[in-house]
């Protein structure tokens, strides 16, 4: 099983940063795809961005490219997901899901699905 502990929301204007942190338990971390993904209300959940801990290039939403980036501690078993250039859009509650990495992680909104290991959450909020 999987535990993922997430932090680092909160509140901030528009132009500011914040770092979200999520921690995986319970499984080899380089073995695990780990996504993260948003929901604002009355929205359809998106994926913004994924990787695969073991190693590869972070794929991004173009929604969140060139503003978000993903960073990795292998000792601390934790992603960081950098936000910065935040606007009013990217206010939600934002998740980071993990799936063991069979050769490919899925990006894309639909592959939620796909991630059978879930965080909490976290709220982001974006005042203009």
């Amino acid at each position: 099983q999987v535990q993922l502990v997430e932090s680092g929301g909160g509140s901030v204007q528009a132009g500011g940063s914040l770092r979200l942190s999520c921690a995986a338990s319970g499984y080899s971390f380089s073995s695990l795809c780990i996504a993260w993904f948003r929901q604002a209300p009355g929205k359809e959940r998106e994926g913004v961005a994924v990787i695969h801990a073991g190693g590869g290039r972070a794929l991004y939403a173009d929604s969140v490219k060139g503003r978000f980036t993903i960073s990795q501690d292998n000792a601390k078993n934790t992603l960081y997901f950098q936000m910065t250039s935040l606007k009013s859009e990217d206010a939600a509650m934002y998740y980071c899901a993990a799936k063991s990495w069979g050769g490919s992680c899925c990006s894309g909104d639909n592959c939620y699905l796909e991630y059978k290991y879930w965080g909490q959450g976290t709220q982001v909020t974006v005042s203009s």
